[in-house]
């Protein structure tokens, strides 16, 4: 596609110019790629192979493990064959919460995308939305609060599990949401106190994706390099692209950013720990049957965007396609300000969240929610291309309903 080419485009010539094997990767014979050309991989293939035929074994030991240290020892990076070989996929207990009879199902820690989600849902439960209108003042305002209560417990407790004891029953529980709730003024925003909480910057390059099958059996996916094109440094013989999540951890003790923030203990870099991330893969579901399959790119307006499908399609009644269209607003506790995509809302609304005391920001677009809504009673999928993304697309066909 042009979306395609021209990003690639601009890659090649500009921070990846330095990296062979990235050039090689991302053009045809150092000619930038254009819209219809054919793009071939031959060592991505190779190394998919690999995967194919020996399966975790074909990237984390033997030709593809090798290719990876060799390209480390070269640009004097840390890992090893040694750290390849230690390194397991962690099967993890979904999140799981309740909204208004409906299920959702999303990732646990170490992303914080679950926990957030359940629990700016339980905040909100109380509170009758509809009534207040889609992206009017008072629905912006509520949806602000409950945001700024979750990433606020986002940046205080949420890490890797496996190196600290992170509360999720606590942090997704209806009790804790109602002590959440009794300083919520309808009347007045509240204040984000700065602390000592650095949280790092997240890249929106993230990518997602849904898929249900003809079973409806569903998977939601999202994965990130951190950065667009990660690293920018394409393993050599292997066709792929190193990742730069390094970034996603917070500060080491003692050490500041240009702001003086001192990063949280939580999600310190450990040898071994998995970053704090906000990617939220998400499965909607009522009474037993699959409603919906969601989540965003995004950084931290990941968890947001996939919120406010969720209650476009609850609370508001819009079918999938709808929901995913909808304008969108993001609030991250700090900094302490409403961000509204540039058609969100009309000027009186923002007016009048200003005179609630919340700073607004105007302007860019938020997430590309690439998801599935299934009718539960007919079965019906509908496949919902976010239009905020160029190459947004939906394959697949109406089937029969879908079972339990």
């Amino acid at each position: 596609s042009e979306a395609l080419a021209g990003s690639m485009a601009r890659f090649v010539s500009g921070r990846a110019s330095q990296y062979e094997a990235t050039v090689a990767a991302f053009t045809n014979n150092g000619a930038s790629y254009v819209a219809g050309d054919t793009w071939r991989q031959p060592d991505l293939g190779r190394t998919l192979e690999r995967i194919r035929d020996d399966r975790s074994d074909g990237f984390y030991r033997g030709t593809t493990a090798r290719l990876i240290a060799a390209e480390m020892r070269r640009g004097n990076g840390l890992i090893t064959e040694e750290d390849l070989y230690r390194y397991e996929a962690r099967e993890r207990t979904p999140i799981t919460g309740t909204y208004r009879g409906y299920e959702v199902i999303s990732m646990p820690p170490p992303s914080s995308g679950g926990v957030a989600i359940v629990t700016a849902l339980n905040i909100l439960e109380e509170f009758d939305l509809s009534s207040m209108g889609h992206n009017s003042a008072q629905y912006l305002h509520h949806l602000a609060e409950a945001m700024r209560r979750a990433f606020r417990d986002r940046a205080t407790h949420l890490a890797d599990a496996d190196f600290v004891d992170v509360p999720t029953q606590h942090l997704t529980s209806k009790d804790y949401a109602a002590w959440l709730r009794r300083d919520l003024d309808p009347e007045r925003a509240s204040v984000s106190h700065p602390s000592d909480v650095d949280q790092p910057y997240e890249s929106p390059e993230t990518t997602h994706y849904s898929v249900v099958d003809a079973d409806g059996m569903a998977v939601s996916v999202t994965y990130t390099l951190e950065s667009g094109y990660g690293s920018g440094i394409v393993v050599p013989s292997g066709g792929f692209l190193l990742n730069n999540e390094m970034g996603d951890f917070n500060a080491g003790p003692g050490l500041t950013n240009t702001s003086g923030l001192i990063g949280t203990e939580p999600n310190l870099a450990r040898p071994q720990q998995r970053m704090l991330s906000s990617m939220s893969p998400s499965i909607v579901a009522h009474d037993g049957d699959l409603v919906a399959v969601v989540g965003s790119p995004g950084g931290r307006t990941i968890i947001n965007t996939t919120l406010q499908i969720i209650l476009n399609m609850v609370d508001f009644g819009m079918n999938i396609q709808e929901a995913v269209n909808a304008p969108r607003m993001h609030h991250q506790w700090l900094p302490d300000r409403i961000r509204l995509e540039g058609d969100a809302v009309v000027q009186d609304v923002v007016q009048a969240l200003e005179a609630l005391g919340h700073t607004v920001q105007m302007g860019g677009r938020q997430g590309s929610a690439n998801s599935i809504g299934v009718n539960p009673l007919s079965g019906e999928r509908m496949g919902a291309p976010d239009p905020r993304s160029a190459d947004s697309g939906a394959v697949g066909a109406s089937v029969s309903r879908v079972r339990r």
